[in-house]
């Protein structure tokens, strides 16, 4: 069977992103001086907000939110082409990540995160129908680090199977990933067709200390490995072996937040417009970079 829509549904998270962009190192026991902004975000909500900035023709997105911030993170979901399918937690608020970005450091940033609602999916958020008029659906990492998101993930890839609806997933954290457990992960995501994990995560899933190896090795898990190396662009794997290098879009970093999720909402994009693997990866470097 094969999908007859044209829509990317994603499901994933929906945070509320606190980023304080400081210069040099933290001070302990005093003040750090920052500029700070409350922005919607997530990793999920990323990436279909870019494949919907990118051209893709239509994107939903499945999300699971608090009361607090429900509303506000619909409103904005929907002013950048998004549909929206929030689901309200009836006691958890909506996830909160507050991320340090050292603009004396290229721009690195650390994170530090309170899940909130959106580890709390249900398989009961999950039907069959969100898949009508579905081409691809997307799945963000994160949604493996906890036991009830886990068996969402698991009904969604057994319909999206049934339909024949390709999937596509990001890793999402080398942190989590480090607690779930490597060969817990691979096992999880059997199915997929397509992995975007970042050079850390690759590196980290299969042991190997070179991204190019770790590709490879990748692409004999799953069909199609896009490996985002930022500021050395992309790799692309398939069949146990690297058939594509796409370089990075040169930029200046002033903050790196959600450039790796563009790059993914502009992949996925450009691949339901017709294009193929490595066309598909210059999108998404062409994405990162203005992110």
């Amino acid at each position: 069977m094969t999908p007859s829509g044209r829509a990317l549904l994603v499901v994933g998270d929906v945070v509320t992103d606190i980023v304080a962009r400081h210069r040099g190192p933290l001070a302990p026991g005093t003040d750090t001086a920052a500029s700070v902004r409350t922005l919607p975000g997530g990793a999920g909500a990323n990436v279909a907000c870019w494949a919907a900035q990118r051209g893709c023709a239509e994107v939903r997105l499945l999300g699971r939110v608090g009361e607090d911030s429900a509303a506000w993170h619909e409103q904005e979901l929907t002013a950048c082409g998004v549909r929206p399918r929030l689901v309200v937690d009836p006691v958890a608020p909506t996830g909160t990540v507050i991320c340090l970005v050292d603009v004396d450091a290229a721009a690195e940033r650390t994170f530090l995160t309170d899940s909130g609602a959106s580890l709390r999916f249900d398989p009961g958020d999950w039907t069959d129908t969100l898949l009508d008029g579905v081409a691809r659906l997307h799945l963000s990492g994160y949604l493996l680090f906890s036991e009830p998101s886990r068996a969402l993930v698991a009904a969604a890839l057994d319909s999206a199977r049934a339909r024949g609806v390709p999937v596509s997933l990001d890793p999402a954290s080398a942190g989590f990933l480090t607690e779930l457990g490597v060969d817990r992960f691979l096992a999880l995501i059997e199915g997929i067709d397509v992995l975007l994990p970042s050079r850390d995560e690759a590196c980290l899933l299969t042991g190997l200390p070179d991204p190019s190896d770790a590709a490879a090795k990748l692409s004999r898990h799953v069909p199609l490995v896009v490996a985002k190396q930022g500021a050395d662009g992309a790799l692309v794997a398939r069949s146990g072996a690297v058939y594509a290098r796409v370089p990075a879009v040169p930029a200046t970093p002033r903050d790196t937040t959600g450039a790796g999720d563009a790059f993914t909402g502009a992949f996925l994009a450009a691949l339901l417009a017709g294009a193929g693997p490595e066309e598909a990866a210059g999108e998404g470097c062409r994405a990162g970079a203005l992110a």
